[in-house]
């Protein structure tokens, strides 16, 4: 098990990638941006970036509205 803070909170995972942990946590659903250890990281290369102790994983989904 990994040990990475996602979203401010300290979480555990048996994922390879971080798409594979967003996904599973419903985080991949509509527009939305990940930033890793304070570098913002494409939607593209999600999939072949592996999940590491110690990373500081951010997502923020846009939300519509007026």
């Amino acid at each position: 098990m990994k040990q990475f803070t996602l979203n401010g909170q300290l979480t555990e995972s048996d994922h390879s990638t971080v798409f594979e942990l967003l996904d599973a946590q419903g985080l991949t659903q509509g527009r939305f941006a990940v930033e890793i250890d304070g570098v913002l990281v494409p939607k593209s290369r999600l999939t072949a970036t592996e999940l590491k102790d110690g990373m500081s994983i951010e997502v923020v989904q846009a939300v519509g509205g007026g």
